[in-house]
């Protein structure tokens, strides 16, 4: 796409995250946003025709999508450029028979998805959203919903309340406990499930079964005295997501075959259908080699293959920079950051490393690098786990961020741009892949 016509994608990104408060949401809207720039939707379970230059996306479980260009050359003779992601974050999910009341109030009992930082959870208005599973009269249908407005809150307790010169930690099983409302003891499970019920435009006696989850009910915003930051909930990892499908909806067909797959689950282990440590992308591999003009085998075509594994990144911490090493402190606005770890929780090594930092180098934007302190424990991403199922050179990267698994993040606007003209540099395919 033209420069001067392509849309600002910080706005882009900013709405992006406004419509996508769960990974099916998400996971819908990076379906459409494909579709609408030609990427026709493919069925899993019917045989596919793929034409070289063609693009193609699939939606896998309802909460992760892969998009692809088909390479001029077969895979087994040039490749998958991959970029991996994923769309769920940290926060706090419904139980199956959540409702119940406390003291007149209709109280929604909770489980902690991941590892969110519980306390920004606390005194924030909520919206509810996720996929309600009804009966359609003989079919199952899984339908997305979002409440129009605010309607929970997890309340603090005052500190008039507490031991003085003592604030507890959060204890998730009292502590996190939302309340929706006012209502009688013998109503509390009526009244929610007449409204989830309603939000997914069925009778009461047509639902079957829920995935709720709730959300920061403020919109994605810029702030700072020139808005040169972004906040929002969901940054990480959506951002990563954001960035690597806008980079390849602009790719041009290269020799390579382009990728971009964005999985569910990496914030509790990804040991799932939907998530990197499933068999899913190597079969969809298979069936993108498999089907075109010269196939030489998968194995082949991953000997030729790289990957680069997108999550976002810790940013320096302006008033705890101590927690960072010596030597390695991204800072906001400083680049795309390459993530190394001596024990593997990042697949980077020396020659994935260069292999980025050449492509930030021609595509004109800085380049961070960022290892955890000794004495502190490292995470990881979807990396090392579709490294070693596939086999394939891989490098670690993200944007910088401040507040990450909190309810609100914060990150500077002018790298999520940089990321995407990386990966745009990537996709096409025009530098040689590390050995």
């Amino acid at each position: 796409m033209d420069a001067a016509r392509r849309p600002d994608p910080v706005a882009d990104l900013l709405a992006f995250l406004d419509a996508s408060p769960t990974p099916w949401h998400a996971a819908e809207r990076l379906s459409a946003r494909l579709a609408a720039k030609g990427f026709a939707l493919l069925d899993e379970r019917r045989p596919w025709d793929l034409a070289p230059g063609g693009a193609y996306h699939v939606v896998h479980g309802g909460s992760t999508v892969a998009a692809f260009r088909v390479g001029r050359r077969p895979a087994s003779e040039a490749g998958f450029r991959l970029a991996g992601a994923h769309t769920d974050s940290p926060g706090l999910r419904l139980a199956p028979r959540a409702a119940r009341a406390s003291e007149g109030h209709l109280l929604a009992d909770v489980e902690v998805y991941g590892s969110p930082i519980l306390r920004s959870w606390l005194d924030r208005d909520l919206l509810l959203a996720g996929r309600v599973v009804v009966d359609t009269g003989g079919a199952l249908e899984p339908r997305l919903v979002r409440s129009p407005a605010p309607v929970a809150r997890v309340a603090s307790l005052a500190i008039h309340l507490q031991q003085p010169d003592k604030e507890p930690p959060v204890d998730p099983h009292v502590d996190l406990t939302p309340t929706l409302g006012l209502v009688a003891p013998d109503q509390a499970g009526g009244r929610l499930a007449a409204y989830v019920a309603s939000l997914a435009g069925v009778a009461e006696d047509r639902v079957r079964g829920f995935d709720l989850a709730l959300a920061d009910a403020l919109p994605a915003s810029r702030l700072g005295l020139a808005g040169e930051l972004i906040a929002s909930g969901r940054l990480d990892n959506l951002a990563s997501c954001h960035a690597a499908a806008t980079a390849l909806e602009d790719a041009a067909p290269a020799d390579a075959t382009a990728v971009a797959v964005l999985f569910d689950h990496e914030e509790v282990g990804s040991e799932s259908a939907e998530g990197a440590a499933s068999a899913w992308l190597h079969h969809l591999l298979e069936r993108i080699e498999a089907a075109q003009p010269g196939s030489g085998g998968l194995p082949r075509a991953l000997a030729s293959s790289a990957l680069v594994s997108l999550d976002m990144a810790h940013a320096v911490h302006p008033s705890h920079a101590s927690r960072h090493d010596r030597s390695d402190r991204p800072r906001l606005r400083g680049g795309p950051v390459v993530k190394t770890n001596a024990s593997r929780r990042y697949a980077t090594d020396a020659a994935t490393a260069a292999f980025f930092r050449t492509l930030c180098a021609k595509a004109g934007v800085p380049c961070q690098d960022f290892a955890m302190r000794a004495d502190l424990r490292c995470g990881s991403t979807i990396g090392p786990i579709v490294s070693a199922r596939l086999g394939v050179r891989t490098v670690d990267v993200g944007s910088p961020m401040l507040s990450m698994h909190s309810i609100r993040e914060v990150a500077a606007g002018d790298d999520h741009p940089a990321m995407i003209a990386v990966l745009r540099r990537y996709f096409a395919a025009e530098d040689p892949l590390p050995t």
